[in-house]
């Protein structure tokens, strides 16, 4: 199933912000880029999905009724596709979140002391992670 006129079905968009929406509505587990992005709005184009007009020197993508249609037919989207791993994933990009608002807090209102407690506590986190990889 494509994602692609999904990200297409509350407004029309340019291709960097239907990475954005595609990057959101995953939550952070799939992050398009624009070499994969743009060849697949020409070949929705192309296809009749959706069609392309000049705003301001940018090209914005409007789904077409046949898009509409498309998008609303399977609402598995890729990410979603991988089962408990995907989840398992999106689980940790969303611990990442939470680890850093927290690092940020630290850092606004923290002491010191508890500062460099707090760049340590990460630093032992990143080398764990890598740790991990790095099992055979």
């Amino acid at each position: 199933h494509d994602a692609l006129p999904i990200s297409l079905k509350e407004e029309p968009a340019h291709g960097y912000e239907v990475m954005r929406r595609l990057e959101e509505m995953s939550g952070g587990l799939w992050q398009p880029s624009p070499g994969s992005i743009y060849p697949h709005l020409q070949m929705l184009e192309d296809e009749g999905l959706v069609t392309a007009t000049e705003v301001d020197g940018t090209r914005t993508y409007t789904l077409t009724e046949a898009g509409r249609a498309e998008s609303d037919t399977d609402p598995r989207l890729p990410w979603e596709a991988g089962g408990e791993g995907a989840s398992q994933a999106r689980e940790l990009r969303n611990g990442m979140g939470q680890l850093f608002l927290a690092a940020k807090q630290l850092a606004g209102a923290g002491e010191q002391a508890q500062i460099e407690r707090g760049i340590a506590i990460i630093q032992k986190a990143r080398k764990e992670l890598y740790s991990i990889l790095a099992e055979d």
